[in-house]
């Protein structure tokens, strides 16, 4: 859920955006939002993510069945444009054409994280 609706009860444009970063994410890494995912501090999977990228540790949250035939560099384009959509700033959020452009072409056009 979109923090701006959890917090506010306001429903925003990007709303959804906020749910399909969160959707992208749990695909990726095969875990679901709403549990804990780090011993140390109480991380759901969207802090537990933000947290291997910052650290550079972004693909270790790829789901183990997904190992192989996938593309490192297409998966951290998927944590990339996950963690873009999840910005907690509906304004900071990308648009979902700017989504499906960014998850159809090979170049990055978003700013960075």
């Amino acid at each position: 859920m979109a923090p701006e609706y959890a917090m506010n009860g306001i429903v925003s444009m990007k709303a959804d955006v906020f749910s399909f970063g969160v959707l992208l994410l749990e695909i990726v890494s095969g875990r679901k939002n709403n549990s804990c995912y780090d011993e140390e501090r109480p991380l759901n999977l969207v802090g537990y993510a933000w947290q291997l990228w910052k650290e550079g540790k972004a693909s270790e949250l790829m789901e183990a069945a997904l190992d192989g035939p996938c593309p490192e560099n297409e998966l951290l384009r998927c944590i990339h444009v996950g963690l873009l959509c999840v910005q907690d700033q509906a304004v900071d959020r990308p648009t979902m054409a700017d989504v499906v452009s960014c998850l159809r072409q090979n170049n990055q056009h978003f700013s960075s994280v």
